[in-house]
């Protein structure tokens, strides 16, 4: 045992050695053919773990390299990548200067020019980092691109570019997100697969994947947003991938220092601070935001802390390792429910005021790049997330009155471990250029889940019981491993294919117990499910010029039975011991592209099949009715999208000096029914059937439109928009009148407008100020069945908000 340590130390130090004992480098400057500074343009070493980002001077410096030869490869948004191969002596400092070429594209006799008009989304690359991207519908939303209200976490704008993108609007904390796309649920955004920086970051994606938490916008460089597609080479998830990217240490700078503090109505107060830097091998970044505010409604409160500390050292030109660690607290008190004649009277009233939330959140990664060769590149992750879901309060229906007695409590222990192997690499096969996706995961979850505990009396956050144990005392233990590999297929250099497959493993055991009833437990019997699948899936990409393309895709997905579709209501609830997995696919087919970079499109067709749908249905034995969840049925989601955004100035001036004006509109029509999907009611103690089948699918708008403005000018940028969302059901037989709990009705179609300016000056300071929902409307999104409902969830009235912030 001694003599291995001794050797792992020698290798050690060797490598630390190495690593500090090779000083050369290479520095330069990055301009465009008008002599301007790129600034955040990209320089990577190819073959190398290797690069940085020019600064506001348009300057570049990487050091600590080894000699030998190196490929410099610059890129840089609306420009042609350029590349330069060097030989580098040892101890030499070499300095080479990029002057980037812009694109052009020539329409009959009108040529026009690249300009930085254009502020949207843009999409992800045919490879990117270890992933396959080519054939898929995807959008990147850069957060710098936009003007939103980030110490807030605004959804609704942050989102506007997106299309398709519905947002459950009922916390105005910021705290939680909840989106769907295509007819699916927004509740915490569980159709999603919901990564930070690659990994996850819910409970448990196979068994309990609602994402409780979010990161701060503030810190959120841009969100990858892939759809069903992902399913392949991310997880099986209906909706796709929901990738949060924070910012990455800050490579052209030993030290850079930010603050953005906000102030804003009802009491908002959020500070965030930011410092990272890269010292040869070394990057670094941490930061810190708070965030305090009373809340639109009455009874509101919220206090966030979120934490964040990230490192990544290249031990060699090849290999670098990197390590992060976020912790999230939170305390936030939920207003409640609303019934409809009380949101109309006054949203803002609240008749809860002693209900609580909490969600202290760890999240831990470690990761390691390494390049094989020119054409090879692995990555490995590892992560955990150790974390809590609390809540306390009087949560009965909203027309029975808080009667200040004993409040419920529920909470939920998270701890889960990850890990995930990816290698790509390209290579020749019958003459074609092919790029392989290959990756291995292993993922475990533990659920420790206690529920109905009897808490106090009183008004505070609280979790302590007064008395006994918790009735429900459930755990849940989720196994999932996968492989997947997937392909490109270059015909040319137009064309390509894509064909790939994954196989899924997981193994569910739940055990614990349901109920206390006089005094006797009513234990559930252990279940283990044990379930294998194969997903395939296939698509294409076909270029008519260099920046636009038709795509087209085809992946399976699926949706594991879930730790609630498990957990029956009551005690006489049965759940079908055959209970089936949901299962489909998603299909796209668009066109998308650019016209320099005053024209920006996408407009595609999808379909999402979702079968295998989980509901309850009555059943009779021995003359007693009971419950019975079971796979009732299906149900197809399928329409257009389209985005489109122009800038008109930059169209048909060389060099304008007004300013650049985009104009944008993110347009979606969705067809969501139900083909077939069993029910039954009791009538006279008989069981009378029906079948939903023509019912459009509740919490899924026919419209979701949103259209909106920015002129910008050297530093100073305004953003207009409107959201305009058709109405949808709270419920899958598409009652229009609400019930006495207003859990069931309709949810009305309703616009919103938003307002947000940004001003740079003295090349370190920034203000920025904006008005959320301009016209104070008064709508909601939700009816919630549960906490912290139940009833009413009302939309977020007038904001006005003000920041300011300084660089260094």
């Amino acid at each position: 045992m001694k003599n291995t340590y001794i050797i792992c130390l020698s290798i050690w130090i060797g490598i630390v050695g190495q690593a500090f004992g090779q000083k050369a480098s290479i520095k330069g400057q990055v301009n465009t053919t008008k002599n301007e500074p790129a600034i955040g343009a990209n320089v990577i070493l190819k073959g190398t773990v290797r690069g940085v980002q020019t600064n506001s001077k348009g300057e570049y410096l990487l050091k600590g390299l080894a000699s030998g030869n190196y490929t410099i490869e610059v890129s840089y948004l609306g420009f042609k990548t350029k590349s330069f191969t060097i030989e580098l002596a040892e101890n030499q400092n070499s300095t080479n200067n990029f002057q980037l070429e812009e694109y052009g594209l020539t329409l009959g006799e009108v040529t026009f020019l690249t300009s930085r008009g254009i502020r949207g989304n843009e999409t992800l690359t045919e490879t990117k980092d270890f992933s396959i991207y080519a054939g898929k519908k995807n959008e990147v939303i850069k957060l710098d691109n936009i003007n939103a209200n980030l110490a807030m976490n605004n959804s609704r704008q942050i989102f506007g570019r997106t299309p398709g993108i519905s947002v459950w609007e009922n916390d105005g904390s910021g705290i939680q997100l909840g989106v769907a796309s295509r007819g699916l649920s927004p509740n915490r955004s569980w159709e999603f697969n919901v990564r930070m920086n690659g990994y996850d970051i819910t409970p448990d994606p196979m068994g309990y994947p609602e994402a409780y938490y979010t990161p701060p916008m503030e810190v959120v460089d841009r969100i990858e947003i892939v759809r069903g597609a992902s399913s392949l080479q991310y997880g099986p998830q209906f909706g796709g991938l929901m990738n949060f990217i924070l910012r990455k240490p800050d490579i052209s700078t030993r030290l850079t220092f930010e603050s953005q503090n906000t102030v804003g109505s009802n009491g908002l107060f959020s500070t965030f601070n930011y410092i990272g830097g890269t010292e040869g091998r070394l990057s670094y970044t941490a930061y810190y935001q708070k965030r305090v505010g009373n809340g639109w409604r009455d009874n509101g409160y919220f206090n966030t802390d979120h934490a964040h500390l990230e490192w990544s050292y290249a031990l060699t030109k090849k290999f670098k390792l990197s390590t992060e660690i976020t912790y999230m607290t939170t305390k936030s008190q939920q207003a409640g429910g609303l019934g409809d004649t009380q949101f109309h009277q006054n949203p803002r009233q609240s008749l809860r005021s002693r209900n609580w939330f909490n969600t202290p959140w760890l999240i831990p990664s470690i990761s390691a790049d390494y390049i094989l060769n020119d054409k090879t590149k692995l990555s490995w992750k590892t992560f955990g997330t150790f974390a809590e879901r609390n809540s306390v309060g009087f949560v009965k229906a909203i027309n029975i009155p808080d009667d200040s007695s004993n409040r419920q409590v529920d909470r939920d222990y998270y701890k889960t471990y990850g890990t995930e192997l990816r290698i790509l690499t390209d290579y020749k096969l019958f003459g074609l250029n092919n790029t392989l996706a290959t990756g291995l995961r292993y993922f475990k979850g533990q659920i420790d889940r206690k529920q109905l505990g009897k808490g106090d009396t009183g008004s505070e956050m609280n979790y302590d019981l007064a008395e006994g144990l918790y009735p429900r005392d459930l755990d849940y233990r989720n196994i999932n491993r996968a492989a997947f590999a997937e392909n490109i297929f270059r015909i040319n250099k137009k064309l390509l294919f894509t064909a790939g497959l994954r196989v899924e493993n997981i193994n569910s055991q739940m055990e614990g117990r349901f109920n206390i009833v006089n005094g006797q437990d009513i234990n559930l019997s252990p279940a283990t499910r044990q379930r294998n699948f194969l997903l395939l899936g296939a698509g294409a990409e076909y270029h008519i010029i260099p920046r636009s393309e038709i795509y087209s895709n085809f992946s399976e997905a699926y949706r594991p039975v879930l730790i609630s579709d498990l957990t029956p209501p009551a005690t006489t609830d049965v759940i079908d011991q055959t209970l089936k997995d949901a299962k489909g696919y998603n299909f796209d087919i668009g066109y998308r592209g650019k016209m320099s970079n005053f024209l920006n499109f996408d407009i595609n067709y999808f379909n999402l099949q979702y079968n295998n749908r989980i509901g309850t249905i009555t059943q009779i034995s021995n003359g007693q009715s009971y419950q019975f969840r079971t796979n009732l049925g299906r149900s197809v989601s399928k329409g257009f999208e389209a985005y489109v955004e122009f800038d008109p100035v930059s169209a048909f001036m060389t060099s304008p000096k007004a300013g650049n004006l985009s104009i944008f509109a993110s347009l979606a029509f969705i067809d969501a029914t139900y083909k077939d999907f069993k029910t039954t009611t009791i009538n006279n103690g008989q069981i009378i059937t029906g079948n939903l089948a023509g019912n459009r699918v509740e919490n899924a708008p026919a419209q979701i439109n949103r259209f909106g403005a920015t002129f910008a000018k050297k530093g100073f940028s305004i953003t207009w928009q409107l959201s305009s969302v058709g109405e949808t059901f709270a419920d899958a037989a598409n009652n229009r009148i609400s019930n006495t709990a207003a859990t069931t009705g309709l949810i009305p179609s309703y616009q919103v407008q938003d307002l947000s300016a940004s001003l740079k000056f003295l090349k370190n300071y920034n203000l920025k100020a904006g008005v959320n929902n301009l016209t104070n409307e008064h709508y909601f999104t939700r009816r919630s069945g549960g906490y912290p409902g139940p009833g009413i969830l009302p939309a977020d009235g007038r904001i006005v908000y003000i920041s300011g912030g300084v660089k260094f």
